[in-house]
């Protein structure tokens, strides 16, 4: 059976590059939620010369959507790799539909992919920079762990104070708890998870946040590379932490910035 490579936010910048690279090793579904462009990517992918391509409409915070997602990836072969890249970012939405989105649907993703992960599948969850940005002892911690408990949208606009860039930045150090948290369950599994934290990246949505927050324009003026990473640059992290190459790595996020965190100190406030 075929190895298949599930990835959410399929029709962006960078679930595009990464359909590219891992979509040489197996059957690539990509999900989003806008079919017109899921079409016109897989239109795309193919002219490449890529022959396994699937594509499903998805909103990533209904379970049954998710559900629907995880049955025919099922249908299609053997779960190799769920690689979420699908998010928003502060400009995109308000303080609850970041958190819904980023938090909530990568729990669902989470849950239903792990029901019909095997030996060998990784799971992939598209952190941010950002994420480590935010203290990781502060009262939120053991909230961000379980986005799927009870009233977790309200506890977190609580925290966030209905801010979308307060909200981004939990979300984010989220994944990263979320995958750290999960580790042992997707271990039992013979399965693998991980988190990777891309810096500013020259995709529509990166352009998009740079032109509406001058913050990102100094953080990337003290970046040590001093430039923008490419789609490119984060599918060969992606396809590196699904091979067998990376088969001791989970639990753990990969910063993936040109150094901006490693420099933040620098960076006026």
């Amino acid at each position: 059976m075929s190895n298949v490579h599930v990835i959410t936010g399929g029709t962006g910048g960078m679930g595009k590059a990464i359909a590219e690279l891992v979509g040489k090793t197996g059957t690539v579904l990509l999900a989003d939620v806008n079919e017109d462009r899921l079409i016109q990517t897989k239109e795309e992918l193919v002219t490449k010369g890529m022959e396994n391509v699937h594509i499903q409409t998805v909103d990533i915070t209904d379970a049954e959507n998710v559900r629907a997602l995880a049955n025919k990836a099922k249908s299609l072969g053997t779960l190799k790799s769920i690689i979420n890249t699908a998010g928003l970012s502060p400009t995109m939405g308000d303080s609850k539909r970041i958190t819904e989105v980023n938090l909530i649907g990568t729990g669902i993703i989470l849950d239903e992919f792990l029901k019909i992960a095997r030996p060998g599948t990784v799971a992939v969850c598209i952190s941010s920079m950002s994420g480590h940005m935010v203290p990781k002892d502060g009262p939120y911690v053991e909230v961000l762990k379980n986005p799927l408990a009870p009233n977790f949208i309200e506890t977190m606009e609580k925290m966030s104070q209905g801010n979308p860039g307060a909200a981004y930045s939990l979300s984010k150090l989220g994944v990263l708890l979320i995958v750290e948290h999960q580790a042992w369950a997707w271990g039992q599994k013979g399965a693998r998870i991980v988190s990777l934290s891309p810096g500013t990246i020259n995709t529509p949505m990166g352009r998009q946040e740079a032109s509406q927050q001058e913050q990102m324009k100094v953080m990337l003026d003290h970046t040590p590379l001093l430039r923008e990473g490419e789609p490119k640059e984060i599918a060969t992290v992606v396809e590196f932490l699904i091979s067998e190459g990376a088969s001791y790595i989970t639990g753990t996020d990969i910063r993936v910035d040109g150094g901006t965190i490693a420099n933040i100190d620098k960076v006026p406030r």
